[in-house]
């Protein structure tokens, strides 16, 4: 990559990552890039496909650190979801140099901007196939799409957790216990969780029914009681 344009791009990270795209300016960001507004037109055109190129680039720079494992063809599904999930808890918590690279990714995934649908479709999509093709092999014979995807989802949920309240989970832990949360650790509790729930969609079903069942008749035993009825 081009010097000029690569420290145009480190410099517009953190001040996106930061301040967010509607509150950053260009004039902040050659500022940090010690460059002037002209390079920015030269190598971007304007500011918003300055911050979709800086997001590729976060994309990029992540998945380069921290890749996904190469399965050979014997691995086991469930290896393969542990793989994939370590991967992306590692995206999302791991490494010292990737700071304002997890900031803006998250940021984007909280906050979408336009710069969302094209990271969808070129980044996210792709990874969300993968995980469902992991979770294809695993799954009880009959499980509808719309189950794998919530399964999907879910796997994405519990991953992305520790990258939003990583600060709130080490202030409620005690202290000996703050080493039971590396990475390694998290991918085998979230993969051992996530199979369970995988491999038994059904009885989860008959579950969440009853439960269904029962709040609605303790709903209607309390109108009765308050003669709501």
């Amino acid at each position: 990559m081009d010097g000029a344009r690569e420290k145009i791009i480190d410099a517009a990270g953190r001040v996106f990552a930061e301040r967010g795209y509607k509150s950053a300016t260009v004039r902040q960001i050659c500022h940090a890039a010690e460059a002037n507004v002209a390079a920015v037109n030269y190598y971007f055109g304007d500011k918003g496909q300055l911050y979709l190129e800086t997001v590729k680039q976060a994309h990029r720079r992540l998945s380069d650190q921290f890749p996904l494992p190469l399965w050979p063809t014997d691995t086991s599904p469930a290896q393969k979801l542990k793989g994939f999930i370590g991967a992306m808890l590692a995206r999302m918590i791991g490494g010292k140099a990737t700071r304002w690279e997890q900031q803006l990714m998250l940021r984007e995934v909280l906050h979408p901007t336009s710069a969302c649908r094209e990271l969808v479709e070129e980044y996210f999509r792709p990874q969300l196939e993968l995980l469902l093709g992991i979770i294809g092999e695993l799954r009880p014979a009959g499980t509808s799409a719309q189950r794998q995807r919530q399964m999907a989802f879910s796997i994405i949920g519990q991953c992305l957790f520790y990258r939003i309240a990583g600060d709130i989970v080490d202030m409620m832990t005690p202290d000996e216990d703050q080493d039971s949360f590396t990475i390694e650790q998290l991918s085998e509790h979230i993969t051992v969780f996530s199979l369970a729930a995988i491999s038994g969609p059904s009885q989860i079903d008959g579950r969440a029914n009853t439960a269904r069942r029962s709040a609605t008749t303790a709903v209607s035993e309390t109108r009765l009681a308050n003669g709501s009825y």
